[in-house]
């Protein structure tokens, strides 16, 4: 059977095949004292099958609250008694955004609304922020408005809309727990139909929500299968008023092995820092996962939690020497 980071090394590194389930679940058992050598492999595979620019991105919540899904982690659903309330952002709010993402040197501005799926209120809004952000700046528009039709799949790609992020959560098994008002395959039903659409996927999940360290592996395995142009790596952050929200912090090294086992396991995939990095990781995780895997981050505030000023991002990158990745208008 071998050593799973020399298993790695060989099947990853030199062939550019991920690992399965069943190898993944062994590099999230390696112990703490291999984690250096892991994580070197990682950053050895992101740059060999990634290149080494970083791709930047800017997030903005367009409908904040108010959402009907149960999502446990989640303070924007409205059927728990998280602080956060139904809000809706202007166009000239969002133009303002994207021109301020923008100037950070970021390539991707998303939009996000807390829906289970967008109504044609949502769309026709969408449509007009579309517009206007295109009129006022150059940067590469996604979305993320929860599962969609056929029909809404082709209106999105019409608009212009570059990327679009519908995230699994959690592996198959382990839904039910995070989850009960969808199903996990209705959400990988959307997810299909947006790659096939031609837009990118963009499909993540969170971890440290109580899940097996099988169930973590399940997930990589899950979102491998799927083929993402990029996977946001999640880490929960316990909101008040949730049904995770007692749940402990994710261990720091224990993040870091996940980072590590999902760039083994998607080793072409855009991997990025997404919710919980500060909390989970701090300053020192956060520069040790850049060295291990990560080549994307969101830079500033995340959708209902703060994130890291964006200059300490951009300088953190800039001591790394890893280049920011520049805008090129793929549509």
């Amino acid at each position: 059977m071998g050593d799973i980071v020399d298993v790695a090394r060989e099947q990853v590194l030199e062939r550019g095949v991920g690992l399965s389930q069943e190898q993944l679940v062994e590099v999230l058992q390696t112990t703490d004292d291999r984690l250096p050598e892991l994580l070197a492999l990682a950053h050895e595979v992101r740059v060999k099958w990634c290149g080494e620019e970083i791709e930047v991105e800017g997030i903005i919540s367009l409908k904040t609250g108010g959402c009907p899904e149960d999502c446990h982690f989640c303070s924007q659903s409205g059927q728990f008694t998280s602080p956060v309330r139904a809000v809706w952002l202007n166009i000239p709010e969002l133009v303002q955004a994207a021109q301020e993402t923008a100037a950070t040197g970021a390539t991707e501005f998303c939009i996000v609304a807390a829906v289970r799926g967008p109504d044609a209120r949502l769309m026709s809004q969408v449509k007009a922020g579309i517009e206007a952000i295109n009129a006022a700046v150059e940067i590469n528009i996604a979305c993320s408005l929860g599962m969609l039709t056929q029909e809404q799949v082709d209106e999105l790609k019409a608009m212009g809309v570059h990327r679009y992020n519908h995230n699994l959560e959690s592996a198959r098994s382990y839904f039910p727990d995070v989850v009960t008002t969808h199903s996990f395959e209705e959400r990988w039903e959307t997810c299909l139909m947006v790659r096939e659409s031609g837009m990118e996927l963009c499909c993540g999940g969170l971890v440290g929500m109580g899940e097996s360290l099988e169930q973590r592996a399940e997930l990589a395995a899950q979102l491998a299968e799927l083929e993402p142009h990029e996977v946001p790596l999640n880490f929960l952050n316990p909101r008040p008023g949730t049904p995770f929200g007692d749940m402990e912090v994710m261990d720091g090294k224990d993040a870091l092995r996940t980072i590590a086992a999902f760039r083994l396991a998607m080793p072409r995939t855009v991997l990025r820092y997404a919710g919980g990095r500060e909390l989970t990781l701090g300053d020192l995780g956060t520069r040790d996962g850049l060295l291990g895997g990560i080549n994307a981050v969101i830079v500033g505030n995340y959708l209902t939690t703060l994130g890291r000023p964006a200059t300490a991002d951009l300088d953190l990158l800039a001591e790394l020497k890893m280049p920011v990745k520049e805008l090129q208008k793929t549509l």
